[in-house]
């Protein structure tokens, strides 16, 4: 089975940011996505907007970003979609927020939104796809071509924890703590299809599993294949879905600073004959869950002989690898926001210092509101950081 690769111009950028719809006063997520897209402009014949869409529950509105070529320029795309939807929340008494999960609503009482692809979605997986009210972010970055894309894929499985950890603003789960700094992460990947790439190691082994996969029915198409981070052919992209929704504008621009370094990166030592980084799966598969449980406090598997070492430490690393792509790819910016995240604490650290300091999951929605309509982080004890 052939698989045609639409061919990026170099590492072109799009973003996808699931936002959440949120009472202005009750704080609870809101069932109205489908009125709150009605009242768009720009609206197209068939009654899609082409920068927001409909998920699968009505308490969502997926933002996109058109093809660009920097994160200032998806920064700047998605603030003026954002500013629209504001405007047209509003009147209904909807604020937004970005967070992996609600604090306090329940899934039960989600609203799945109108569309036949989702209908059948939850007929087929039933429960696990009835409670899915979670929220992600999503980067593409452009390739040349599909050669490419496996080897880059499975590079990018390695950093699974460090994008995970930057992001996790999903500890709570129908009004309880959960314990966890991404419950999102365990949520959707109850769904059949999704967690770490299975490590194939070229095109042609990726075309052979999905005609497999195609065969035996386990997917009607090969957009039913929701790992961590995926090829997307149609698109020429590959792209990273392991991150939870997160609260800023900011951290949006971090998370698409990091991918795009690490893609470009890994792009030019393929053109240098590089080998280019891996892990066995067992330890891709255990970092994502210690990631998922500890967030930015995880302790990780760096090598196949079961060495660790702290995620702040690998992450600050990290950093420090790609600042020099990040000048090429004009993100240094964007790029730094992450080592305020190491400093200050990701959404998940945020949101419960907000409880611990009210006694209250209303005053973590506060404070996701406020990071959202602001851009910047709320801390406990000095009213907020950032600029």
């Amino acid at each position: 089975m052939a698989i045609a690769w639409t061919p990026s111009s170099g590492p072109t950028l799009g973003i996808e940011w699931e936002v959440q719809l949120i009472d202005a006063q009750t704080r609870l997520l809101r069932q109205d996505a489908g009125l709150v897209l009605a009242g768009l402009r720009g609206l197209e014949e068939s009654g899609e907007h082409p920068k927001m869409r409909h998920e699968l529950m009505q308490s969502t509105v997926e933002v996109v970003t058109g093809i660009c070529g920097t994160v200032a320029e998806a920064k700047a795309d998605l603030a003026m979609t954002i500013k629209e939807l504001q405007r047209t929340a509003e009147p209904h008494g909807i604020v937004l927020a970005g967070a992996g999960t609600h604090p306090l609503s329940d899934w039960r009482d989600a609203k799945m939104a109108p569309s036949q692809r989702y209908s059948e979605l939850v007929e087929q997986i039933q429960w696990p796809a009835r409670r899915l009210q979670t929220m992600a972010t999503h980067v593409h970055i452009g390739l040349r071509d599909a050669d490419r894309a496996m080897p880059i894929v499975n590079a990018l499985a390695v950093y699974l924890p460090h994008l995970l950890g930057l992001t996790a603003s999903s500890p709570y789960w129908s009004g309880i703590d959960t314990g966890l700094a991404s419950c999102r992460s365990v949520v959707f990947g109850a769904l059949p299809n999704t967690g770490p790439p299975p490590g194939l190691p070229d095109w042609k082994s990726f075309e052979d599993y999905m005609d497999t996969q195609l065969r035996a029915g386990t997917i009607r198409t090969i957009k039913e294949v929701w790992w961590d981070v995926r090829p997307h052919p149609d698109f020429g992209t590959i792209e990273t879905r392991i991150a939870d929704a997160v609260p800023t504008f900011r951290e949006v621009g971090m998370l698409a600073a990091i991918v795009q370094c690490l893609v470009q990166l890994f792009d030019a030592q393929l053109d240098r004959g590089y080998q280019l980084p891996s892990r066995p799966s067992w330890v891709t598969r255990d970092n994502k869950w210690r990631a998922t449980r500890y967030g930015l406090d995880a302790v990780v598997i760096t090598d196949a002989s079961g060495a660790t070492a702290p995620l702040r430490d690998e992450v600050f690393e990290l950093l420090r690898d790609l600042e020099p792509v990040a000048w090429r790819l004009g993100c240094v910016e964007e790029l730094a926001v992450a080592s305020e995240v190491l400093e200050y604490g990701a959404s998940s650290e945020r949101q419960r210092a907000a409880h611990a300091a009210n006694a209250d999951l209303t005053s973590v929605v506060d404070a996701l509101v406020t990071e959202f309509a602001e851009d910047r982080f709320v801390l406990r004890g000095d009213g907020g950081h950032g600029g």
